[in-house]
């Protein structure tokens, strides 16, 4: 992804507006106040996240790479913050989305000072609940999550997946974009791109799609139809959208069958 500050703040919003749902179970409502709040001292410095939660300020950063001063950073927008909301309580969250390990510092204890924050590492999370939440912003953030061991191929294969399926053509190429930028923090550009290629197979040149073809021309039995449609989603890991479409039959007949083929089983 790069240094943090070619990412454009908008960008970053979004992200930290993810993370607030999906990992600390904060929904920024419509009616929460969200607070574009710039910080001058020595320098300009504006928060990836500033909103208020009833009677609770939260500050959201999001870091790229390890700082060995943030725990200087986020404490000075914590003063910084108590100057305008005294009366909040504050509570201050430092995502880190970083390739290498988290090596930074949480608090500071010294003289009378006893202050901290919490540090989310994306990579102590695991993935399979964002992937089966069934939500399409936290399907994206699962690829910046631990995989626990599982084969990063298939796991992405089934991000992109699940991506395609619960979303129309505009709205999954906005999800690619978002994968293909967390890919970058992970070194799993290329697997993206395998997932891409294997989500835009040219279905008509498979064998048995051409021969199912045939078959429907002579009146082939609906069966062969399902049947070569459930290959294409398990073998060839075919989005089901793109399967009835290719194939012209409807996507709640083949949910049927399948459920009814599994069940044989």
């Amino acid at each position: 992804m790069g240094k943090k500050d070619v990412i454009s703040k908008e960008i970053l919003k979004n992200i930290a507006r993810d993370i607030s749902k999906h990992i600390l179970h904060i929904d920024i409502k419509d009616d929460m106040e969200i607070i574009n709040q710039e910080f001058t001292r020595v320098e300009s410095r504006e928060s990836d996240l500033l909103f208020q939660n009833g009677d609770e300020i939260v500050h959201i950063e999001i870091q790229n790479n390890n700082h060995k001063q943030m725990h200087l950073r986020m404490c000075r927008y914590y003063t910084d913050i108590l100057f305008l909301y005294e009366d909040y309580k504050v509570s201050q969250y430092m995502v880190y989305i970083g390739k290498d390990k988290c090596y930074m510092k949480s608090q500071i204890q010294r003289d009378k000072m006893n202050y901290s924050y919490d540090i989310i590492d994306m990579r102590n999370i695991a993935c399979e609940e964002l992937i089966q939440s069934n939500v399409p912003s936290a399907i994206a953030l699962s690829i910046l999550c631990d995989f626990k061991g599982k084969d990063k191929q298939t796991v992405i294969n089934t991000i992109l997946r699940k991506l395609r399926e619960l979303n129309d053509d505009n709205a999954f190429e906005k999800y690619l974009e978002i994968v293909t930028l967390y890919s970058t923090n992970r070194g799993l550009e290329e697997n993206v791109k395998q997932g891409v290629e294997m989500l835009t197979v040219d279905i008509e040149k498979i064998p048995f799609f051409q021969d199912g073809m045939k078959l429907g021309a002579k009146n082939a039995k609906r069966e062969t139809t399902f049947e070569n449609a459930m290959i294409m989603i398990k073998d060839f890991q075919i989005a089901i959208d793109d399967v009835v479409k290719k194939l012209n039959i409807k996507k709640e007949e083949l949910l049927e069958y399948m459920s009814k083929n599994n069940s044989q089983k």
